[in-house]
Order: C-alpha cells, then sequence, then structure tokens
C-alpha cells in the first residue's frame, strides 16, 4: 500500500466512523438501516452472529432502533449466496411480520399473520419497498483463513484507528464494513432498498457521494488484469454518463475468474488497460426491489427445490446475471434460472464504477497481515487493551500486532506476527509474521516454539473438555489437494508424510485429499497436544518420532472440516468474554492503584459488566480503592477527576441515587478549580456572607455627613464569530492542557450590539434592567450569595459582582448602583452574547472602582463568573469581543492561568475578501450552550479518548487556520471550518439539526465552507463562499427560499 493510499484510507475511514458514530448518536438527523441482516452457514454459527450484533449495539455500532437478524442456511445445508438471499429477505419480512411492526405502519400497509403466499407477497412489497435493509454475506466456511473460521471471518480483528479509542474493544472488520456502509444509507432517501456486501472485504471509498440509479446496480473498481483473473469481472456498456470520481452505465456482461484472453474477446478491457472489478456490493433501488421483495416472499418452494437437487444458486453468478440481458439464455441452464429470469428479468443492472475505491479483501491469512503489516502505516494500532512485560522482561517486535491479550516475563514475539484473545505463558517463542487466536497457553508451557509463518488457534468442541489445538501454514491452502503441492505447515503434503512417517490412509478416507478434511489434529490431553503440535509442524528431533507418532495414531483426531461442524460456540462467546473482562478489570485496577486515573473507568466497566455473576462485584471492590487514591494523589490529579470516577463507578454498580450526589461534587470542583486557576483566594470571596450593614439613612438615603460622587461607566463590545479552536478553551480541559482559538470580533449592521451602563446612585441598593424590561431592586447587596437560580434573568450581574468584589467594596456603604445591560442580537445566537456581555459588566463596574481593567484580567474573572451561573464556558467568547479584529489566542493550564493573544495583521485584502465572502447568518434555531457544554466536560472528565483526540484536532487546526489567513488563502480557511464542523458533531451530535443540515446542504455548491458558530445547536451559522459572487447569489438564494427563514445580517470586522 503506498503512502498515498494510506492517506486516503485512513481519510475514508476516519469520514465513515464519524458517519456511523453520528447515524447512532442521532439517527433523526442522519439516518441509519432499518435492518442489518447476516448470513451464517448453519444455526449455530448464526447463534454466535447473534452475539456479535448484540455486541455492536452495545458498543453504539448499531442503533437501537435497528432490526438486526442473522440468518442460517436451512439445515444448515449450504444454498448459495444467491438463495440465501432470498432467504434472508423472507426471514426478516417473517420477523417483521411476527413482530407485528407492518400493523402501525404510517401508509396504511399491513401485514396479515396468516395469509396466502400471494397476499403475503402483496403485503411485503408495500411494507418492505421503504425499508433499508444491509445485507450482509458472512456464511463462508473461511478454508483459507482457518484460524479466524470459529469467529467467522467478518469478526477477525482489524485494529485500524485502534489507538483513537485506547479503552474501548478492538474494532473488527466488521465494525469497519459497519462505517463504510452507514455512507452509503444517504444514497437511498427515503426510498427503500438493500445494500449487500460481503464479509471478506473492506472497500473503502466515500460512499457518500454516491448517486445510484433506480435499479440494481454492482459497484465496480478499476483494476489490473492480474488481480481481476482471481474474481468476478464486470462489462460495461459504452453507454453511461462519467463524473470525475464515478461512472454509471449499463451491465453489458459478466465474468468469473476470467483469464487474459477472456477479457480481451469480450471486451472487458479498458482504454488504459485495466477492467473492472466485481467489488461484491450490490444496491437494489426501485422497480428491482420489489421485484425482488415479491420472488423472495414466494421463495420457500425454490430453495426446498435446490436442498432436493442438493443444488446451489449463486449471488454474483446467477441471481444477478437476470438482471443483465446477454446472460438470460445461460442462466436458463442455471438452477431456478429460469424463474429467475422471469420474475427479475425485465429490469437492468448498472454498474457504479467508483474510481478512487481501495479494495481491501481478507481471503487469505497473509492477505489479513499485509493490510495489518504496511510498513509506516499510521492506522493499525500495535497494542490494544493488552497486558504486556517491560522490555527489559520479553522480546516482543515493535512491529508485532498484540491485542486483548496478556503476555507474561520471558515471552518473544516475532516482527508483524498478530496476537488476538490470547494468554501467553513464559518461555514461549512465537516467530515472525505468525498469527495466534484464542489460544491460553498456561504456565509451564516451557519451549514451545511457533515457527515463523504459523497460525496457531484454539477451538471448543461440543461434547469435549479440552480445547483442541489447531495450526497450519500462513500460505497453507486447505482447498489445495495433495495432487497438486497441497501443504502443511509450509510443506508439501509429501515430504509432511515422508519426515513423520505418516500414511495417507491415516488421514483421508475419501479420495478427496486436502488440509481441509485431513484427521491431523489430535484430541488429548492439552500438554500432549502442544507436544505433537511442535512434532507435526517438524520442530521435534527424529529420533523421537515413533513416540510421537503412535500417540498421535491411537488419539481421536478430527479434520478442520469436522472442527467447522463441531465447534462450541456458546463457550467459546463466553471464555472471549470473560477474558476480556478479565483484562478490562485489570486495567482498570492498574489505573486507580498506580496511576493518575488516565483510563476511561466507564467504558472499562462496561466490559467488566459483561461478566454476569462477578462483574458489579468487581466495580463496587474499586470503589473502595478511590479514599486510598485521593490521599495518595490529590495534589496531582484534580478533584473533578476524581469524583468523575467515583460517579462512574457508582453508575456501574447500579447506585445511580448516590452518583447524582456526587455528581454535584463534580462541578463544584470544576468551578473552585477554575477559580484558583484565575486568581487566589476566590473561593473565600464568593463564600463569605457579609454582616455589615451599610450605614444607611432612615429614609434610605445617604447620612448627611457622606459626601456622594456620582460615577457613570459605559461599555460597548462587539460579538465574535470563531472559525476554529473552541472547547480547547474550556475548563477543565484549558485548566489542564494547551488551548488555541482563532475568532474575530464584529459589528452587525454597523453598531456594536452588547453593551451597559453602570453608574452610582444616591438611593443604597442596587436596580438592575435589561432590554427585555426586566427590573430588580436588591435593598442589601451583601445579600447576594451563590448559587443562583437557572432561570434569574439577572445571575449574569450578580455574578459580576460577586468575582469584581464590588459587593464588598465599602463604595456601597455611601451610595447605591444602577445597572442596564443590552444585548441587540436574537437570543441563543452562539455569538458568545452571555460571556462578552459578562466582560462588559465586569469592565465597567472595575472602572467603576478603579481596579484593574485590562482586557486579560476582565477575560480571566469571566471565567470564574461563568463557573459561579452554573456549567461554565470558555475564555474564547471573552477574548472575542474584548480585543479587536482577528486574534489567534493560546491558553497556558497553571496557577495563574496565563493567555497569549496574537493580533493578526489584517492585511486591508483579507479583510475586504473576508467581508466578501463570508455570510453571517441567524439560522432562527435558539440554542443554549450549558446543554451542549455539560455532555462534553462530562465526557472530558471521563477521559473519552474520542473526545479528547476531537478537540486536540480542533487546536491543532487553529493553528494551521492562522497560516491559513495570513496568507490569505480562502479555501484552505473554508476546508478547515468544514472539519472544524464535523469534530463538533463528534463532540456532541445535538450541535445541530434537520434545519440546519437542510441549510447547509442548500448552501454546499456555493460553499467551500460552513459552520454554526460557538457551541452549536442553531444561533449563528457562518457561510464562506467560494468567491464574492458566489456569496451574493448565496444571498440572494436565501432570500428568496421561502423554506428558510432566515436573516442574512450586515457586518463588518470590528478593528477599534
Amino acid at each position: 500500500m503506498s503512502k498515498q493510499q494510506h492517506l486516503d484510507l485512513e481519510s475514508v475511514l476516519r469520514k465513515s466512523w464519524y458517519r456511523l458514530r453520528l447515524s447512532v448518536r442521532s439517527p433523526s438527523r442522519v439516518p441509519t438501516w432499518d435492518a442489518i441482516v447476516l448470513t451464517a452457514a448453519s444455526p449455530e454459527q448464526a447463534a454466535l452472529y447473534e452475539w456479535q450484533l448484540k455486541r455492536a449495539v452495545r458498543m453504539r455500532r448499531i442503533s437501537d432502533s435497528t432490526v438486526t437478524l442473522a440468518v442460517p442456511d436451512p439445515d444448515g445445508r449450504r444454498i448459495g449466496s444467491g438463495a440465501a438471499t432470498l432467504n434472508a429477505v423472507l426471514a426478516l419480512a417473517k420477523h417483521y411480520n411476527n413482530s407485528q411492526v407492518a400493523n402501525g405502519c404510517d401508509d396504511g400497509s399491513y401485514m396479515p399473520h396468516e395469509s396466502s403466499e400471494t397476499e403475503v407477497s402483496a403485503s411485503m412489497i408495500n411494507f418492505l419497498r421503504k425499508k433499508h435493509i444491509l445485507l450482509l454475506h458472512a456464511g463462508g466456511d473461511s478454508k483459507r483463513v482457518p484460524w479466524a473460521n470459529p469467529m467467522g471471518k467478518v469478526f477477525l480483528p482489524l485494529p485500524y484507528l485502534a489507538d483513537d479509542d485506547p479503552d474501548g474493544p478492538v474494532p473488527l472488520l466488521f465494525d469497519h464494513i459497519l462505517a463504510i456502509s452507514s455512507c452509503a444509507r444517504q444514497a437511498y432517501k427515503n426510498e427503500g432498498g438493500l445494500f449487500i456486501m460481503t464479509g471478506d472485504v473492506l472497500p473503502c471509498f466515500d460512499a457518500s457521494a454516491m448517486v445510484l440509479p433506480d435499479t440494481s446496480c454492482i459497484i465496480t473498481v478499476p483494476i489490473t488484469l492480474d488481480i481481476a483473473s482471481n474474481h468476478g469481472v464486470i462489462v460495461a456498456s459504452k453507454t453511461g454518463d462519467s463524473y470525475e470520481s464515478f461512472s454509471v452505465n449499463p451491465v453489458a456482461n459478466l465474468l468469473q475468474k476470467p483469464s487474459v484472453q477472456e477479457l480481451s474477446k469480450h471486451h472487458a478491457v479498458l482504454d488504459d488497460g485495466r477492467t473492472l472489478l466485481d467489488t461484491g456490493i450490490i444496491a437494489v433501488r426501485g422497480k428491482a426491489w420489489e421485484d425482488l421483495v415479491a420472488l423472495s416472499c414466494l421463495s420457500q418452494p425454490l430453495i426446498s427445490q435446490l436442498l432436493n437437487t442438493k443444488k446451489e444458486m449463486s449471488l454474483y453468478e446467477d441471481l444477478v446475471a437476470a438482471w443483465v440481458p446477454a446472460k438470460h439464455e445461460w442462466l436458463k441452464s442455471r438452477p431456478l434460472g429460469e424463474e429467475l429470469v422471469k420474475r427479475l428479468g425485465k429490469q437492468t443492472m448498472y454498474s457504479y464504477c467508483a474510481y478512487d475505491l481501495l479494495f481491501l479483501h481478507f481471503g487469505t491469512s497473509s492477505e489479513v497481515l499485509d493490510h495489518l503489516s504496511g510498513t509506516g502505516s499510521r492506522l493499525v494500532g500495535r497494542r490494544h487493551l493488552c497486558s504486556i512485560p517491560a522490555t527489559t522482561m520479553s522480546d516482543i517486535a515493535s512491529s508485532a500486532i498484540i491485542i486483548s491479550s496478556k503476555i507474561s516475563p520471558d515471552v518473544s514475539v516475532g516482527d508483524d506476527s498478530l496476537i488476538y484473545d490470547s494468554s501467553i505463558s513464559s518461555g514461549v517463542q512465537i516467530g515472525s509474521l505468525s498469527v495466534v487466536v484464542g489460544v491460553s497457553l498456561p504456565e509451564k508451557t516451557d519451549n514451545f516454539l511457533l515457527p515463523d509463518r504459523h497460525c496457531l488457534w484454539e477451538v471448543p468442541l461440543i461434547g469435549c473438555t479440552e480445547w483442541v489445538i489447531v495450526y497450519c501454514g500462513l500460505h497453507d491452502n486447505p482447498k489445495i489437494p495433495v495432487s497438486e503441492n497441497g501443504t502443511f505447515c509450509g510443506k508439501p503434503w509429501e515430504k509432511v508424510l515422508e519426515d513423520l512417517g505418516i500414511h495417507e490412509k491415516d488421514l483421508w478416507s475419501s479420495k478427496e485429499k486436502c488440509l481441509w478434511n485431513a484427521k491431523v489434529f489430535p484430541v488429548v490431553a492439552y500438554f500432549d497436544m502442544l507436544r505433537l503440535a511442535n512434532w507435526l509442524m517438524g520442530l521435534e528431533d527424529d529420533e523421537k518420532n515413533d513416540g510421537f507418532y503412535d500417540l498421535w495414531k491411537i488419539s481421536k483426531r478430527v479434520s478442520l472440516e469436522e472442527l467447522h461442524r463441531s465447534i462450541d460456540f456458546p463457550q467459546m462467546c463466553l471464555i472471549s468474554s470473560n477474558h476480556q473482562a478479565d483484562l478490562a478489570a485489570k486495567i482498570a485496577k492498574a489505573c486507580l492503584s498506580f496511576g493518575l486515573l488516565g483510563r476511561n473507568l466507564s467504558q472499562l466497566c462496561q466490559e467488566i459488566l459483561q461478566v454476569e455473576d462477578s462483574g458489579e462485584k468487581i466495580c463496587t471492590n474499586f470503589l473502595e480503592l478511590c479514599p486510598n487514591f485521593e490521599s495518595k494523589s490529590s495534589k496531582i490529579v484534580p478533584k473533578s477527576r476524581s469524583y468523575q470516577v467515583q460517579v462512574d463507578l457508582l453508575r456501574a454498580c447500579n447506585n445511580h441515587e448516590k452518583a447524582i450526589e456526587v455528581e454535584h461534587q463534580v462541578w463544584v470542583a470544576v468551578a473552585d478549580e477554575t477559580a484558583s486557576a484565575v486568581r487566589y483566594g476566590f473561593k473565600e470571596h464568593l463564600v463569605q456572607s457579609s454582616n455589615q450593614t451599610a450605614s444607611n439613612g432612615v429614609d434610605g438615603h445617604v447620612g448627611q455627613s457622606q459626601t456622594f460622587v456620582h460615577k457613570k461607566v459605559k461599555v460597548e463590545l462587539p460579538v465574535r464569530v470563531d472559525f476554529v479552536g473552541g472547547w480547547s478553551d474550556t475548563p477543565p480541559w484549558s485548566l489542564e492542557r494547551a488551548g488555541c482559538v482563532l475568532n474575530m470580533a464584529i459589528t452587525l449592521d454597523d453598531s456594536l450590539p452588547i453593551g451597559t451602563i453602570i453608574e452610582t446612585t444616591q438611593t443604597l441598593g442596587l436596580l438592575i434592567t435589561d432590554d427585555a424590561s426586566n427590573e430588580l431592586y436588591v435593598q442589601n447587596i451583601s445579600s447576594i450569595v451563590p448559587p443562583f437560580d437557572d432561570n434569574d434573568p439577572f445571575r449574569l450581574v450578580k455574578s459580576a459582582l460577586l468575582v469584581t468584589g464590588v459587593v464588598h467594596d465599602t463604595i456601597l456603604n455611601t451610595m447605591g448602583l444602577r445597572v442596564k445591560t443590552w444585548a441587540r442580537i436574537p437570543r441563543g445566537s452562539g455569538l458568545g452574547t452571555s460571556s462578552i456581555l459578562s466582560a462588559a459588566v465586569v469592565k465597567g463596574l472595575i472602572r467603576l472602582i478603579d481596579g484593574d481593567e485590562s482586557n486579560e484580567n476582565v477575560a480571566r474573572l469571566v471565567l470564574v463568573l461563568e463557573q459561579i451561573m452554573g456549567p461554565g464556558g470558555g475564555w474564547q467568547d471573552q477574548i472575542g469581543g474584548l480585543y479587536p479584529g482577528i486574534k489567534f489566542t493560546t491558553s497556558f493550564p497553571g496557577i495563574p492561568l496565563r493567555l497569549q493573544v496574537i493580533p493578526l495583521l489584517s492585511s486591508p485584502k483579507l479583510v475586504t475578501e473576508l467581508q466578501d465572502h463570508l455570510l453571517v447568518v441567524f439560522t432562527g434555531q435558539v440554542r443554549l450552550a450549558h446543554q451542549v457544554l455539560q455532555k462534553v466536560v462530562t465526557r472530558y472528565l471521563q477521559r473519552d479518548n474520542l473526545l479528547i483526540s476531537s478537540i486536540k484536532r480542533l487546536a491543532e487546526l487553529a493553528r494551521t487556520g492562522r497560516e491559513a489567513l495570513m496568507n490569505c488563502h480562502i479555501d484552505k480557511l473554508g476546508d478547515i471550518m468544514m472539519e472544524t464542523w464535523r469534530l463538533h458533531q463528534e463532540l456532541d451530535p445535538h450541535c445541530s439539526n434537520q434545519f440546519v443540515d437542510n441549510l447547509f446542504t442548500f448552501a454546499d455548491s456555493y460553499c467551500c465552507g460552513y459552520k454554526l458558530v460557538g457551541a452549536g445547536g442553531g444561533g449563528f451559522a457562518l457561510l464562506l463562499a467560494k468567491n464574492a459572487e458566489n456569496a451574493l447569489q448565496l444571498k440572494r438564494a436565501l432570500e428568496e427560499n421561502r423554506m428558510f427563514d432566515v436573516k442574512v445580517y450586515n457586518w463588518k470586522v470590528c478593528l477599534d
């Protein structure tokens, strides 16, 4: 894989995972699949797949609202992928019928419980035609990846992007397929259809850009002829439509594993010398989907016919051929071919050629390692949820991949090997390019050696107490016969038999002789199995051969084929789940006992709780470690984090009432930590209750001996729009990590919209008024004490009086105060109104008492003010309003918190281009920042790694954005805004809504970037047009479009 392909793969996977998470967390905004169906080879394998589907729902990789099914071939007898497709759709229809889902359909459709086939078919079409279904073919026996056979190849570990979430379970191939398919869902819009994928291919492409024809369609990619000779090939018609990244053409013919001569004969070679590879992805929509549903409803007798004749019907050869007229005559001679042509043949299939699709095939063990071991790959997490000894106690290659495994000291692991879901005891040596899966090697397994390029795994069998140890060479193909140079453990069978003294009749009783049906694996005592494994791999001395052969000969032995039919799937799931829970428990305990609470204990506890009998007890024991931890690390770990750990553990123990109590302490701690970072001794200022009573006259006026001095202060400020970096300014992040924000002060309609007037009065007490005609008189100002009610419209001014110390200033002994505030912009604007108004009031109060009204001091005091008011915000809003122009601001954690504001020397060209390109639009959607903020802060305190990496990226983008603006690269700024908006939705999917999504979709063709300002959720949007002409066109389009009741404001950069 080239460096460019790595970059493309990373970009595609990140975008796909982002969309998957968004669709699960907010399906109302980003629709997800109505049903996900997996095909399985047997009822036992289907039960395993059901377990994996439940896991995916628990891990929030499938929505709770999605129906999940695993559908086996009838009685475990193979019927082919085409018949399995019909069987899967029929099984889904029966599921809907039995669960009575259809009885409440909005469109009035119904599905009777008992009816004739014709009636069921009619109701089925009516109901299913609007359903969006993902069908994944995963029912193969994985002969060429035999170690993945027990788990199912689609569920093999694929640790791409695993480092993004180090405390969560390792991503599986299935999870990545879900991510890619989540992008494809948009192509169906509100019309139903079927999206078919195969379980051994990860097709990496931007599926969100697909535009599918309203019929059947097969996804293809240009590929070299040598690769095409091992796969299916599509011959596309010359007619069709071509675009920059894809083309859509009718399918003229289908070829299976064609030679170069066949490709040339059927005109399948493209102008550039490549051909179209069948990726295994099929989309079915419109009338083709209705026809397929109708055929599926009537498929029971057809499937019975296949079973009776012991024939199979392929999806990619037979069923698809019904949509290709050139294949009809050939198809009629195939099983059920005439029925397929009759039922499906009226529709035409198209090829959707995705030029940039990266085809990752997991068809062999070596292909799996090739995809994991690309040199310099940044995608693969090589250590994930594992227990590994110190480097001085073991010899583990840095390129080795250790996932969900325990490694003891004195173990060696070679380059590019994969160890998954295993426990490896001392003294074991594992070579390079080897695979170890599901193995539990007990202590005293000294001198066991797995050579280079070998695979080792264990399988529990039904009715067998011992797990069977299984092994083969990395490049062994169990399907290749002995007569065609088939191999075992990397050596030709003839050589194996000769070296070990084994006879063919010891292994095979049939004429077909290959590794798949060779009775080679003994079922004996565990340590004997290990010794025999080394012997069969050719690692024992020749003089011991007779003893090993005798033991092997008299033992019960099984083949890979027999293993496939006899796996104890429930036992395998139980042991695997307990193993991973045990690892999670050990990591969590180490974090509490020796660490600094840097792990996501909430996530680890979810794994621990999978152990039904003892999971909750383990979490209860962790709670007992908390006091000990606090006494040892109280000066290092913030109290807010310590309290959050207790909340997470209490919730894991189902003690929700106590968790709510401690949760209050979390927010108190955040406020205290913010105050401490901003100003020493501040907490005492807030909680002291003044018993001093002002020397009032009887009539409430100043005494005759005192001199009244009238002071009046007016402060007006602009609003701010943020380009990137928000959230990195928010406590507790900014108290513990550096923050970076790029924002800009602007005027709206040629005015400074936020302001306050504060003046002294002869009448004692405090009078507060605002622009909403609210009014409050407080006679005794010292009675102002937090906490304040969330609905108190005057809590901002009250909090400002506290943070500035005016409440306790002697000035109020001799006179009163009148405070008037205004914000001439819509409520919930996202322009930093609350914080900027707070800054105006704080600045005015400090000026009144001749204090330090520097912008830096005011900004830090507003930080504390917002903690008093509730779940506090960050510093970027007040910085945005206090400092003119465009600025890049960084914060440095510590006591005190330090801010560095770097104004960008905006050239006239930059200011002009921004004002010509950027539309500042009020969406009409009211939002409240604290609703989003509380969720994000909680996730940070939990050490949610996805959130942490997102905020780190936002801070990094702020630095990039600064360079883009300084160089007047408006398009680059647009790219940064787009990524910023994606990251904001990653932090909280509710920062947008359907109206905003529709607005951005409408504006997309005009813009190079867009986002909501602030935390999102509504308010103002920034639309950065590609050029000045596009900006004017977009403005007119928005004003004329009645669907969007928005206001486009006139704005200017506030440079004074």
